[in-house]
């Protein structure tokens, strides 16, 4: 009897604790692969998919016990942090991580929206690109759209819609539904993260120059002209459109690459003479930029050159006086030696417009202070001399 009684109590004991311990346990040990799963993303280089599972919370029918014991306590793991360790998390996120966070919950959809995090995305793609002629831009539209809101409030949320229909979740053509959950909207304002999805999308055409325009046509090589661009990222190239020239009608380019770009580095109309203020200092050497159009109907496009010597200069760094005179010498060696856009001369004093409808016209000058817009150039030399 007693024997018997022992083995009762022994099953029923063991019977009640495998009924209370799993979901507790399976609920702790969850709880760190979630974290885990958040942590490893970024030290593989590859995205890992399961960082959508503990974002949406998308698990196996047999889990559903943890699921309830969550919702019920109401908070999510990931809450349960130290805000350094969130703070830390958050920000190894890539943009599309983030995005898909914040549609957590409202403490992570504020976080994960602020442009805190943000900012460094914004720095580490666009940064070289975008310039401020391309956030002025931006900023006067979102005042545009603030001022018809109130008359226009159903438009957008139709653009809102429209967002969420192009937004690249993984960069792999995996799309987020943002509209089967309300928590995950995406914003329409002048937070960096909205800046960041219409530059991502394609659907903000921003200012831009692009160096040897139209997929290196002859009579552009060695030149940077203004344009809008349009990000493409499924092949991870651009789209250009370049202002009418003259009579021609606008010209449209695409598959531009990244290298092919740079933000526009004074801030000078293309149709206005750049006021110059190095040339008092050019002397042989110097690499430069000089504006040139082939008429006054043209917008201006930067051209690469270096200052050369005077004629009358033996080229005797000891005795060189080229500084001194009021003629400035400048070579374009990407042409043959006797065509006649090789070298041109214009007045150290008194630089204003130079040239005619021949040989087009010269207008402002930047002198390259930077190994890196030497480089940019340097790039992109043709393999041959031009006529």
């Amino acid at each position: 009897m007693l024997i018997c009684f022992l083995v009762t109590s022994s099953l029923s004991f063991l019977l009640l604790l495998l009924k209370s311990r799993p979901l507790k346990i399976l609920s702790s040990r969850r709880t760190c692969f979630r974290v885990s799963l958040v942590l490893d993303r970024h030290r593989s280089p590859v995205p890992v998919r399961p960082l959508r599972l503990s974002v949406k919370e998308k698990m196996s029918p047999a889990s559903g016990a943890d699921n309830a014991e969550e919702s019920k306590g109401g908070v999510s793991p990931l809450l349960d942090l130290p805000e350094l360790a969130l703070e830390c998390i958050l920000e190894k996120l890539p943009p599309d991580g983030l995005l898909s966070m914040s549609g957590v919950c409202t403490a992570l959809r504020d976080r994960c929206r602020s442009d805190y995090f943000w900012d460094k995305h914004m720095k580490q793609k666009w940064d070289r690109v975008v310039g401020p002629s391309a956030s002025k831009v931006w900023q006067l539209g979102l005042a545009s759209r603030r001022d018809n809101g109130d008359s226009n409030q159903g438009k957008q949320k139709g653009l809102l819609r429209l967002f969420s229909l192009v937004w690249p979740c993984s960069w792999a053509g995996e799309r987020i539904n943002i509209g089967q959950d309300r928590t995950c909207s995406l914003p329409h304002d002048s937070s960096v993260m909205s800046w960041y999805i219409a530059l991502e999308t394609g659907r903000f055409w921003f200012p831009a120059q692009v160096y040897n325009r139209e997929n290196g046509h002859a009579g552009f090589m060695l030149s940077c002209y203004d344009a809008e661009l349009s990000y493409d990222f499924q092949t991870d190239t651009f789209r250009a459109r370049y202002p009418p020239h003259g009579r021609r009608a606008m010209a449209l380019e695409t598959g531009v690459t990244w290298e092919r770009l740079r933000s526009p580095p004074v801030d000078t109309s293309p149709h206005d003479l750049h006021l110059s203020d190095c040339l008092k200092d050019l002397c042989p050497g110097d690499h430069v930029e000089i504006q040139w159009r082939r008429n006054k109907e043209f917008p201006y496009g930067w051209w690469y050159g270096v200052v050369g010597h005077l004629e009358s200069c033996d080229r005797n760094e000891n005795y060189c006086r080229c500084l001194s005179s009021d003629a400035v010498v400048l070579e374009f060696n990407q042409y043959s030696a006797g065509s006649r856009w090789s070298r041109t001369t214009i007045d150290r004093r008194n630089h204003r417009e130079e040239g005619n409808e021949v040989d087009g016209f010269y207008g402002g000058i930047r002198k390259l202070r930077t190994d890196d817009e030497i480089s940019a150039w340097k790039r992109i030399w043709p393999t041959g001399l031009l006529e």
